[in-house]
């Protein structure tokens, strides 16, 4: 079976949204993902450049905006 990228990628931004918080005025969400998976939502503009020591990833105002809309439409239950 081949993966489609843009599949995982929807998945795991999906996936922030579930640990995003708020620290010294900005949204980050635990990067505990796949490097390239980061690296390709880094370079689509929903994530400030991963690549650094912290544990966690700073989501751009897009990247907020699409982690909510992927997250409830991969995961969300209508009632």
């Amino acid at each position: 079976m081949e993966i489609d990228p843009d599949k995982v990628d929807e998945a795991v931004i999906g996936l922030l949204y579930l640990t995003m918080f708020e620290a010294s005025g900005v949204t980050r969400a635990w990067k505990g993902h796949d490097w390239a998976v980061l690296n390709r939502l880094h370079e689509q503009g929903y994530l400030f450049d991963p690549r650094n020591k912290a544990r966690s990833v700073i989501l751009t105002d897009e990247g907020k905006n699409r982690a909510k809309e992927s997250c409830m439409r991969l995961f969300g239950r209508t009632v």
